[in-house]
């Protein structure tokens, strides 16, 4: 443990950030597993879903919790899995 008190304060504030990037990344998984399964099960809401995805993705991306490279790598990976649903049905 640090005994400076602006490494302890720092300590402070990276578990804070750390937590919140957690949660960021979680979301950003669960989105991306929901606008999947909602476009192969043909539901009426998986535009929004994926709408709802790509906004998780890039806000991420312009927040810094993953690179911009990512984010466009995730979406476009994502993309091609839906439009590979869309061609199969």
């Amino acid at each position: 443990m640090a005994n400076i008190r602006s490494q302890i304060k720092r300590n402070r504030q990276n578990e804070r950030r750390r937590v919140r990037n957690k949660a960021a990344r979680s979301e950003i998984k669960t989105r991306l597993k929901l606008a999947q399964s909602t476009a192969e099960s043909g539901a009426d809401d998986s535009a929004e879903a994926l709408r709802l995805a790509v906004k998780r993705l890039d806000k991420a991306a312009a927040k810094g919790i993953i690179h911009k490279n990512q984010a466009a790598n995730r979406k476009s990976r994502l993309m091609a899995r839906l439009s590979k649903v869309d061609a199969g049905s």
